[in-house]
Protein backbone atom coordinates (compact mmCIF):
# COMPACT_ATOMS: atom_id res chain seq x y z
CA UNK A 1 0.00 0.00 0.00
CA UNK A 2 2.88 2.36 0.76
CA UNK A 3 4.91 4.17 -1.90
CA UNK A 4 8.32 3.38 -0.38
CA UNK A 5 10.05 5.96 -2.57
CA UNK A 6 7.78 8.80 -1.48
CA UNK A 7 5.85 7.61 1.61
CA UNK A 8 4.63 11.16 2.35
CA UNK A 9 2.48 11.02 -0.81
CA UNK A 10 0.71 7.86 0.36
CA UNK A 11 0.15 9.37 3.81
CA UNK A 12 -1.28 12.56 2.30
CA UNK A 13 -3.70 10.45 0.24
CA UNK A 14 -4.73 8.48 3.33
CA UNK A 15 -5.51 11.70 5.19
CA UNK A 16 -8.31 12.34 2.66
CA UNK A 17 -9.90 9.08 3.77
CA UNK A 18 -8.99 8.91 7.47
CA UNK A 19 -8.79 12.59 8.44
CA UNK A 20 -5.92 14.84 9.56
CA UNK A 21 -4.80 12.53 12.41
CA UNK A 22 -4.37 8.79 11.93
CA UNK A 23 -2.17 5.98 13.19
CA UNK A 24 -0.25 3.55 11.00
CA UNK A 25 1.98 0.61 11.76
CA UNK A 26 5.02 0.03 9.55
CA UNK A 27 6.85 -3.14 10.51
CA UNK A 28 7.31 -2.85 14.28
CA UNK A 29 7.00 0.96 14.19
CA UNK A 30 3.72 2.59 15.13
CA UNK A 31 3.38 6.26 14.24
CA UNK A 32 0.77 8.98 14.39
CA UNK A 33 0.58 11.06 11.20
CA UNK A 34 -0.51 14.71 11.39
CA UNK A 35 -1.62 16.45 8.19
CA UNK A 36 -2.90 19.88 7.18
CA UNK A 37 -2.03 23.34 8.45
CA UNK A 38 -4.49 23.49 11.37
CA UNK A 39 -3.45 20.13 12.86
CA UNK A 40 0.32 20.54 12.36
CA UNK A 41 0.24 24.09 13.78
CA UNK A 42 -1.80 22.97 16.80
CA UNK A 43 0.83 20.30 17.56
CA UNK A 44 4.13 22.03 16.74
CA UNK A 45 3.25 25.62 17.72
CA UNK A 46 0.37 25.63 20.22
CA UNK A 47 1.50 22.42 21.99
CA UNK A 48 5.19 22.93 21.19
CA UNK A 49 6.65 21.44 24.40
CA UNK A 50 4.57 18.28 24.15
CA UNK A 51 5.66 17.51 20.57
CA UNK A 52 9.32 18.59 20.91
CA UNK A 53 11.11 15.25 21.29
CA UNK A 54 12.69 12.92 18.72
CA UNK A 55 11.76 9.23 18.46
CA UNK A 56 14.24 6.37 18.32
CA UNK A 57 14.96 5.88 14.59
CA UNK A 58 17.61 3.19 13.97
CA UNK A 59 19.62 4.93 11.22
CA UNK A 60 19.66 8.29 13.03
CA UNK A 61 20.64 6.50 16.22
CA UNK A 62 23.53 4.82 14.35
CA UNK A 63 24.67 8.17 12.95
CA UNK A 64 24.31 10.49 15.95
CA UNK A 65 23.74 8.25 19.02
CA UNK A 66 21.53 11.03 20.44
CA UNK A 67 24.31 13.65 20.29
CA UNK A 68 24.52 16.91 18.34
CA UNK A 69 21.37 18.92 17.62
CA UNK A 70 19.12 17.50 14.90
CA UNK A 71 18.57 14.01 16.37
CA UNK A 72 19.35 14.79 20.02
CA UNK A 73 16.75 14.36 22.75
CA UNK A 74 15.94 15.60 26.24
CA UNK A 75 18.34 17.81 28.17
CA UNK A 76 21.24 17.19 25.77
CA UNK A 77 19.16 18.70 22.94
CA UNK A 78 18.15 21.72 25.05
CA UNK A 79 21.77 22.48 26.04
CA UNK A 80 23.09 22.05 22.48
CA UNK A 81 20.29 24.15 20.98
CA UNK A 82 20.91 27.03 23.43
CA UNK A 83 24.64 26.94 22.71
CA UNK A 84 24.12 26.68 18.94
CA UNK A 85 21.68 29.61 18.68
CA UNK A 86 23.77 31.95 20.85
CA UNK A 87 27.02 31.00 19.06
CA UNK A 88 25.50 31.39 15.58
CA UNK A 89 24.39 34.87 16.64
CA UNK A 90 27.91 35.60 17.92
CA UNK A 91 29.26 34.74 14.47
CA UNK A 92 26.87 37.07 12.74
CA UNK A 93 23.71 35.12 11.93
CA UNK A 94 21.24 37.78 10.86
CA UNK A 95 23.88 40.54 11.08
CA UNK A 96 25.99 42.60 8.71
CA UNK A 97 29.16 40.53 9.28
CA UNK A 98 27.68 37.36 7.79
CA UNK A 99 25.95 39.38 5.07
CA UNK A 100 29.37 40.59 3.90
CA UNK A 101 30.60 36.97 3.69
CA UNK A 102 27.53 35.98 1.64
CA UNK A 103 27.94 38.89 -0.80
CA UNK A 104 31.63 37.99 -1.27
CA UNK A 105 30.61 34.40 -2.03
CA UNK A 106 27.93 35.66 -4.46
CA UNK A 107 30.70 37.47 -6.39
CA UNK A 108 32.84 34.31 -6.58
CA UNK A 109 29.82 32.28 -7.72
CA UNK A 110 28.78 34.72 -10.48
CA UNK A 111 32.38 34.99 -11.74
CA UNK A 112 32.57 31.17 -11.87
CA UNK A 113 29.30 31.02 -13.82
CA UNK A 114 30.66 33.59 -16.28
CA UNK A 115 33.47 31.17 -17.23
CA UNK A 116 30.86 28.87 -18.85
CA UNK A 117 30.22 31.68 -21.39
CA UNK A 118 26.52 30.88 -21.79
CA UNK A 119 27.17 27.20 -22.63
CA UNK A 120 25.14 24.44 -20.91
CA UNK A 121 26.44 23.23 -17.52
CA UNK A 122 25.18 21.50 -14.38
CA UNK A 123 24.88 24.07 -11.55
CA UNK A 124 24.81 21.51 -8.74
CA UNK A 125 28.50 21.42 -7.80
CA UNK A 126 29.22 25.16 -7.73
CA UNK A 127 25.86 26.12 -6.14
CA UNK A 128 26.31 23.55 -3.36
CA UNK A 129 29.92 24.65 -2.79
CA UNK A 130 28.97 28.35 -2.68
CA UNK A 131 26.22 27.98 -0.07
CA UNK A 132 28.28 25.46 1.91
CA UNK A 133 31.09 28.01 2.22
CA UNK A 134 28.78 30.19 4.34
CA UNK A 135 28.24 27.57 7.06
CA UNK A 136 31.91 26.50 6.72
CA UNK A 137 32.99 30.11 7.42
CA UNK A 138 31.05 29.96 10.72
CA UNK A 139 32.16 26.44 11.70
CA UNK A 140 35.82 26.57 10.60
CA UNK A 141 36.47 30.28 10.00
CA UNK A 142 37.56 29.73 6.38
CA UNK A 143 36.26 29.16 2.86
CA UNK A 144 37.20 26.54 0.29
CA UNK A 145 37.82 26.93 -3.42
CA UNK A 146 35.13 25.15 -5.46
CA UNK A 147 37.73 22.73 -6.87
CA UNK A 148 39.26 21.81 -3.49
CA UNK A 149 39.35 17.99 -3.35
CA UNK A 150 38.73 17.76 0.43
CA UNK A 151 35.75 20.13 0.14
CA UNK A 152 34.28 18.26 -2.83
CA UNK A 153 34.59 14.98 -0.92
CA UNK A 154 32.81 16.45 2.14
CA UNK A 155 30.00 17.78 -0.07
CA UNK A 156 29.64 14.39 -1.79
CA UNK A 157 29.41 12.62 1.58
CA UNK A 158 26.77 15.03 2.92
CA UNK A 159 24.65 14.83 -0.25
CA UNK A 160 24.92 11.06 -0.58
CA UNK A 161 23.95 10.44 3.05
CA UNK A 162 20.90 12.70 2.87
CA UNK A 163 19.74 10.99 -0.32
CA UNK A 164 20.28 7.49 1.07
CA UNK A 165 18.57 8.37 4.38
CA UNK A 166 15.30 8.81 2.46
CA UNK A 167 15.67 5.71 0.27
CA UNK A 168 13.37 2.65 0.38
CA UNK A 169 16.31 0.51 1.65
CA UNK A 170 16.74 2.76 4.70
CA UNK A 171 13.00 2.82 5.36
CA UNK A 172 13.17 -0.99 5.49
CA UNK A 173 16.17 -0.84 7.82
CA UNK A 174 14.35 1.53 10.18
CA UNK A 175 11.40 -0.86 10.28
CA UNK A 176 13.49 -4.05 10.59
CA UNK A 177 16.91 -3.06 12.05
CA UNK A 178 18.08 -6.68 12.20
CA UNK A 179 18.27 -6.60 8.39
CA UNK A 180 20.96 -3.92 8.58
CA UNK A 181 23.82 -6.28 7.70
CA UNK A 182 22.09 -7.09 4.39
CA UNK A 183 21.68 -3.50 3.26
CA UNK A 184 24.45 -1.79 1.28
CA UNK A 185 22.85 1.66 1.75
CA UNK A 186 23.36 1.54 5.53
CA UNK A 187 27.01 0.47 5.09
CA UNK A 188 27.66 3.42 2.75
CA UNK A 189 26.07 5.87 5.22
CA UNK A 190 28.13 4.56 8.14
CA UNK A 191 31.37 4.60 6.09
CA UNK A 192 30.66 8.19 4.95
CA UNK A 193 29.80 9.23 8.49
CA UNK A 194 33.08 7.84 9.84
CA UNK A 195 35.05 9.68 7.15
CA UNK A 196 33.28 12.95 7.95
CA UNK A 197 33.71 12.51 11.71
CA UNK A 198 37.42 11.76 11.24
CA UNK A 199 37.78 15.00 9.27
CA UNK A 200 36.12 17.03 12.04
CA UNK A 201 38.21 15.24 14.68
CA UNK A 202 41.50 16.15 12.98
CA UNK A 203 40.26 19.71 12.32
CA UNK A 204 39.48 20.50 15.94
CA UNK A 205 42.72 18.88 17.13
CA UNK A 206 44.43 21.58 15.03
CA UNK A 207 42.38 24.26 16.81
CA UNK A 208 43.18 22.83 20.23
CA UNK A 209 46.87 23.52 19.67
CA UNK A 210 46.48 27.30 19.53
CA UNK A 211 43.22 27.95 21.35
CA UNK A 212 42.90 31.50 22.73
CA UNK A 213 39.90 32.01 25.02
CA UNK A 214 39.96 35.76 24.36
CA UNK A 215 40.08 35.41 20.59
CA UNK A 216 37.57 32.82 19.43
CA UNK A 217 37.51 32.72 15.63
CA UNK A 218 34.84 30.14 14.80
CA UNK A 219 32.12 27.82 16.10
CA UNK A 220 34.49 24.93 16.86
CA UNK A 221 36.79 27.16 18.91
CA UNK A 222 33.80 28.52 20.89
CA UNK A 223 32.75 24.96 21.72
CA UNK A 224 36.30 24.00 22.78
CA UNK A 225 36.58 27.10 25.00
CA UNK A 226 33.26 26.23 26.63
CA UNK A 227 34.47 22.64 27.06
CA UNK A 228 37.62 23.87 28.80
CA UNK A 229 35.60 26.19 31.07
CA UNK A 230 33.24 23.37 32.07
CA UNK A 231 36.20 21.09 32.85
CA UNK A 232 37.88 23.77 34.96
CA UNK A 233 34.72 24.25 37.02
CA UNK A 234 34.95 20.56 37.91
CA UNK A 235 31.16 20.70 37.74
CA UNK A 236 31.10 19.41 34.20
CA UNK A 237 27.48 18.96 33.14
CA UNK A 238 28.61 16.26 30.74
CA UNK A 239 27.34 17.93 27.57
CA UNK A 240 30.40 19.69 26.14
CA UNK A 241 32.26 16.57 25.06
CA UNK A 242 33.87 15.68 21.73
CA UNK A 243 31.05 13.42 20.52
CA UNK A 244 28.57 16.29 20.85
CA UNK A 245 30.95 18.62 19.01
CA UNK A 246 31.49 16.20 16.11
CA UNK A 247 27.75 15.54 15.69
CA UNK A 248 26.90 19.24 16.07
CA UNK A 249 29.33 20.25 13.32
CA UNK A 250 28.09 17.42 11.07
CA UNK A 251 24.45 18.48 11.66
CA UNK A 252 25.10 22.14 10.87
CA UNK A 253 27.27 21.36 7.84
CA UNK A 254 24.65 19.00 6.37
CA UNK A 255 21.68 21.27 7.10
CA UNK A 256 23.46 24.41 5.90
CA UNK A 257 24.64 22.78 2.67
CA UNK A 258 22.04 20.47 1.20
CA UNK A 259 18.77 22.28 1.88
CA UNK A 260 20.00 25.65 0.64
CA UNK A 261 21.88 24.20 -2.36
CA UNK A 262 18.77 22.32 -3.47
CA UNK A 263 16.48 25.32 -2.96
CA UNK A 264 18.69 27.37 -5.31
CA UNK A 265 18.75 24.52 -7.84
CA UNK A 266 14.93 24.53 -7.79
CA UNK A 267 15.04 28.33 -8.19
CA UNK A 268 17.09 28.18 -11.41
CA UNK A 269 14.99 25.31 -12.80
CA UNK A 270 11.77 27.25 -12.12
CA UNK A 271 13.18 30.42 -13.71
CA UNK A 272 13.88 28.43 -16.91
CA UNK A 273 10.39 26.91 -16.74
CA UNK A 274 8.69 30.30 -16.21
CA UNK A 275 10.73 32.90 -18.17
CA UNK A 276 7.99 35.54 -17.74
CA UNK A 277 8.42 35.35 -13.94
CA UNK A 278 12.20 35.59 -14.35
CA UNK A 279 11.75 38.75 -16.48
CA UNK A 280 9.51 40.41 -13.88
CA UNK A 281 12.10 39.76 -11.14
CA UNK A 282 14.86 41.21 -13.33
CA UNK A 283 12.77 44.33 -13.99
CA UNK A 284 12.33 44.80 -10.23
CA UNK A 285 16.08 44.23 -9.65
CA UNK A 286 16.96 46.83 -12.33
CA UNK A 287 14.49 49.32 -10.87
CA UNK A 288 15.31 48.92 -7.16
CA UNK A 289 18.98 47.80 -7.10
CA UNK A 290 20.51 48.61 -10.48
CA UNK A 291 24.10 47.39 -10.83
CA UNK A 292 25.17 47.58 -7.17
CA UNK A 293 25.61 44.46 -5.04
CA UNK A 294 22.23 43.32 -3.61
CA UNK A 295 21.88 43.68 0.19
CA UNK A 296 19.18 42.47 2.56
CA UNK A 297 17.96 46.07 2.97
CA UNK A 298 16.71 45.89 -0.63
CA UNK A 299 14.24 43.14 0.21
CA UNK A 300 11.62 45.51 1.67
CA UNK A 301 11.44 47.35 -1.67
CA UNK A 302 11.13 44.18 -3.75
CA UNK A 303 7.74 42.57 -3.02
CA UNK A 304 7.62 40.54 -6.24
CA UNK A 305 11.07 39.00 -5.78
CA UNK A 306 10.23 38.30 -2.13
CA UNK A 307 6.97 36.61 -3.18
CA UNK A 308 8.77 34.44 -5.76
CA UNK A 309 11.39 33.34 -3.17
CA UNK A 310 8.65 32.36 -0.71
CA UNK A 311 6.70 30.55 -3.43
CA UNK A 312 9.71 28.60 -4.62
CA UNK A 313 10.33 27.43 -1.04
CA UNK A 314 6.69 26.39 -0.76
CA UNK A 315 6.63 24.70 -4.16
CA UNK A 316 10.05 23.01 -3.80
CA UNK A 317 8.81 21.37 -0.59
CA UNK A 318 12.41 20.64 0.44
CA UNK A 319 11.68 18.46 3.51
CA UNK A 320 8.26 16.99 2.60
CA UNK A 321 8.01 14.49 5.46
CA UNK A 322 9.56 16.83 8.05
CA UNK A 323 11.91 15.14 10.53
CA UNK A 324 10.08 12.84 12.94
CA UNK A 325 8.91 14.18 16.30
CA UNK A 326 7.93 12.37 19.49
CA UNK A 327 5.68 13.28 22.42
CA UNK A 328 7.32 14.27 25.71
CA UNK A 329 4.24 13.31 27.78
CA UNK A 330 0.82 11.68 27.52
CA UNK A 331 -1.62 14.00 25.75
CA UNK A 332 -5.21 14.03 24.55
CA UNK A 333 -4.88 15.81 21.23
CA UNK A 334 -7.99 16.79 19.26
CA UNK A 335 -9.91 14.02 20.99
CA UNK A 336 -7.26 11.30 20.55
CA UNK A 337 -5.11 9.93 23.36
CA UNK A 338 -1.43 9.86 22.38
CA UNK A 339 0.99 8.27 24.91
CA UNK A 340 4.39 9.70 25.84
CA UNK A 341 7.18 8.71 23.42
CA UNK A 342 4.88 8.18 20.42
CA UNK A 343 6.50 8.61 17.00
CA UNK A 344 4.84 11.65 15.35
CA UNK A 345 5.04 12.40 11.61
CA UNK A 346 3.89 16.03 11.07
CA UNK A 347 3.90 16.22 7.26
CA UNK A 348 5.18 19.60 6.04
CA UNK A 349 4.11 18.80 2.48
CA UNK A 350 0.48 18.66 3.68
CA UNK A 351 0.85 22.19 5.10
CA UNK A 352 2.64 23.70 2.09
CA UNK A 353 0.03 22.17 -0.25
CA UNK A 354 -3.03 22.46 2.00
CA UNK A 355 -5.99 23.08 -0.30
CA UNK A 356 -7.78 25.10 2.40
CA UNK A 357 -4.83 27.52 2.68
CA UNK A 358 -3.55 28.05 -0.88
CA UNK A 359 -5.44 29.15 -3.98
CA UNK A 360 -3.34 26.98 -6.33
CA UNK A 361 -1.52 24.56 -3.99
CA UNK A 362 -0.04 22.34 -6.72
CA UNK A 363 1.13 25.10 -9.06
CA UNK A 364 4.04 27.54 -8.96
CA UNK A 365 2.08 30.73 -8.26
CA UNK A 366 3.94 33.71 -6.70
CA UNK A 367 0.61 35.58 -6.28
CA UNK A 368 0.08 33.42 -3.17
CA UNK A 369 2.29 36.01 -1.42
CA UNK A 370 0.96 39.21 -3.04
CA UNK A 371 -2.15 41.28 -2.32
CA UNK A 372 -4.29 43.02 -4.94
CA UNK A 373 -1.91 46.02 -4.91
CA UNK A 374 1.20 43.90 -5.46
CA UNK A 375 2.40 44.24 -1.86
CA UNK A 376 4.03 41.24 -0.16
CA UNK A 377 1.79 39.35 2.30
CA UNK A 378 2.84 36.77 4.87
CA UNK A 379 0.97 33.47 4.94
CA UNK A 380 0.54 31.49 8.17
CA UNK A 381 0.75 28.17 6.33
CA UNK A 382 4.25 28.99 5.04
CA UNK A 383 6.29 26.50 7.11
CA UNK A 384 9.29 25.30 5.05
CA UNK A 385 11.56 25.47 8.14
CA UNK A 386 9.06 23.49 10.24
CA UNK A 387 7.77 25.24 13.39
CA UNK A 388 7.83 25.27 17.17
CA UNK A 389 10.68 24.00 19.33
CA UNK A 390 12.34 22.05 16.51
CA UNK A 391 12.19 24.83 13.93
CA UNK A 392 15.38 25.05 11.83
CA UNK A 393 18.12 26.72 13.93
CA UNK A 394 19.56 28.43 10.86
CA UNK A 395 16.28 29.87 9.53
CA UNK A 396 17.42 33.53 9.62
CA UNK A 397 20.72 32.68 7.95
CA UNK A 398 18.93 30.64 5.26
CA UNK A 399 16.52 33.48 4.45
CA UNK A 400 19.40 35.94 4.07
CA UNK A 401 21.39 33.53 1.89
CA UNK A 402 18.44 32.74 -0.34
CA UNK A 403 17.62 36.40 -1.03
CA UNK A 404 21.24 37.45 -1.67
CA UNK A 405 22.22 34.47 -3.85
CA UNK A 406 18.98 34.53 -5.85
CA UNK A 407 19.00 38.28 -6.58
CA UNK A 408 22.75 38.29 -7.33
CA UNK A 409 22.31 35.50 -9.89
CA UNK A 410 19.29 37.07 -11.62
CA UNK A 411 20.96 40.49 -11.61
CA UNK A 412 23.82 39.03 -13.67
CA UNK A 413 22.24 36.25 -15.73
CA UNK A 414 19.17 35.06 -17.55
CA UNK A 415 18.81 31.29 -17.14
CA UNK A 416 17.69 29.41 -20.24
CA UNK A 417 17.28 25.72 -21.14
CA UNK A 418 20.10 24.24 -23.29
CA UNK A 419 19.69 24.50 -27.09
CA UNK A 420 17.21 21.94 -28.34
CA UNK A 421 15.35 21.85 -25.00
CA UNK A 422 12.12 23.78 -24.54
CA UNK A 423 10.75 24.98 -21.20
CA UNK A 424 7.99 22.34 -21.58
CA UNK A 425 10.66 19.60 -21.57
CA UNK A 426 11.86 20.59 -18.07
CA UNK A 427 10.91 17.98 -15.48
CA UNK A 428 9.69 19.20 -12.06
CA UNK A 429 9.55 15.69 -10.55
CA UNK A 430 11.68 15.58 -7.37
CA UNK A 431 14.40 12.96 -6.78
CA UNK A 432 14.02 10.35 -4.05
CA UNK A 433 15.64 11.27 -0.73
CA UNK A 434 15.08 12.77 2.70
CA UNK A 435 15.40 16.15 0.98
CA UNK A 436 13.43 16.91 -2.16
CA UNK A 437 15.98 17.82 -4.85
CA UNK A 438 15.31 18.44 -8.54
CA UNK A 439 16.31 15.88 -11.16
CA UNK A 440 19.77 16.58 -12.68
CA UNK A 441 19.55 19.30 -15.33
CA UNK A 442 21.73 21.69 -17.32
CA UNK A 443 21.24 25.41 -17.74
CA UNK A 444 22.72 28.22 -19.83
CA UNK A 445 23.61 31.28 -17.73
CA UNK A 446 23.43 34.07 -20.31
CA UNK A 447 24.92 37.39 -19.25
CA UNK A 448 22.36 40.21 -19.20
Amino acid sequence: MMDLKRPYRTMTEWSKEYGPIFRIKLGFQEMVVLTGYETVKEALVNQADTFADRPFVPIFEDIAKGFGLVFARGENWKVMRRFTLSTLRDYGMGKRTIEDKITEECSVLTKTMETYAGKPFDVKRILTAAVSNIIVSILLGKRYEYEDTTFLRLLKIATENIQLAGSPALLLYNLFPKLGFLLGARKIIMKNQKEFHDFIQTTFIEYLQDLDENDQRNFIESFLVRQRQENMKMANDGYFHNENLICLVADLFGAGTDTMGNTLRWAILLMMKYPEIQSKIQEEISREIGDIQPRTDHRAKMPYTDAVIHELQRFANIVPSNLPHATTMDITFKGFFIPKGTYIAPLLTSVLHDESQWEKPHEFYPDHFLDSEGKFVKRDAFMPFSAGQRVCAGENLAKMELFLFFTSLLQKFTFQPPPGTSKDDLDLTPCIGLISSPMPYKTCAVLR
